[in-house]
């Protein structure tokens, strides 16, 4: 018999990660290439700032190298990376206040396959510079909780394994940032 060979999708992220962790630092460059994107995707929607999210991104897989030997291939790899791109977020926005959201468009392509909700619901009214100005009163963590549930498509369990907390408190946080962009959006709208 004729085994396949496998495929750059076929092997999993934990599976690079722990050769990572063994000094195979050549697999970095396999992960990079499957998280770049959404890595910066998840920057772009907090910052607004191209270059930034790229330092950012960069950031990121310098503490995934600097950090490898406490990655222990029990979890999910993606929740373990954005866990880190949390933390350098966080950092970020200790060091400087968050700037303007640039666009916001691509929110609407993301929520049109979902069940309606709020932000749909601004949306469909096509108050998106209202909304982008909304988004940005927000705090950075109820920001950022829609970022990750909303934009990077995660699950409540990822966002939970992310934040350090349960499925069930992400959705109360997620239900509490959608009200309270709801409400700034309104208040802007008077």
């Amino acid at each position: 018999m004729h085994e396949k060979p496998l495929t750059l999708n076929a092997i999993s992220d934990n599976f690079l990660m722990l050769k990572v962790k063994d000094g195979d630092l050549d697999q970095l460059s396999l992960l990079f290439e499957r998280y770049h994107r959404s890595l910066f995707s998840y920057f772009y929607q907090l910052t607004s700032n191209t270059a930034e999210c790229e330092d950012l991104v960069q950031n990121v897989f310098y503490r995934i190298l600097k950090y490898r030997h406490q990655f222990r291939g029990d979890g999910e790899f993606k929740a373990w990376v954005f866990h880190i791109a949390k933390n350098v977020g966080l950092d970020r926005f200790k060091k400087k206040r968050p700037q303007t959201l640039e666009t916001i468009e691509n929110w609407q392509e993301r929520l049109e396959d979902q069940t309606p909700n709020q932000i749909q619901k601004l949306m469909e009214q096509d108050d998106l510079d209202l909304l982008k100005r909304a988004l940005q009163l927000l705090e950075a963590d109820k920001r950022e909780v829609l970022v990750m549930s909303k934009l990077q498509g995660m699950k409540y369990k990822e966002i939970g394994d992310i934040l350090g907390c349960e499925e069930n408190a992400v959705k109360v946080r997620v239900f509490r940032a959608l009200k309270a962009l709801r409400e700034v959006f309104f208040s802007l709208k008077q």
